[in-house]
């Protein structure tokens, strides 16, 4: 038998595993370089792909579902991201 995947999933776990690979060339390169200085640049740095990657991992989730549920839970999920965003944003 054949195992499908659904083409949602599939780009949703795909841009899960971007994001690991990112991370982990990223504490390669801290332990590389060894200088807390460049460590925190790098770190700094993931800081923009996080986000990204959950904006863009529930859009793609959204959109495979968007059929199937009413428009104002689509509303309250997007509003949910944008307090999580919001939440580790804030100081």
């Amino acid at each position: 038998m054949f195992f499908l995947i659904e083409k949602y999933v599939l780009g949703m776990a795909m841009l899960r595993l971007i994001s690991g690979m990112i991370e982990i060339t990223a504490a390669m390169l801290m332990l590389k370089y060894n200088q807390v200085e460049k460590a925190l640049v790098i770190n700094s740095s993931l800081a923009i792909v996080g986000p990204i990657v959950l904006i863009t991992t529930t859009s793609l989730g959204i959109i495979g579902i968007a059929d199937k549920i009413s428009f104002a839970k689509i509303l309250w999920v997007l509003t949910g991201v944008g307090c999580i965003i919001y939440g580790v944003k804030s100081n």
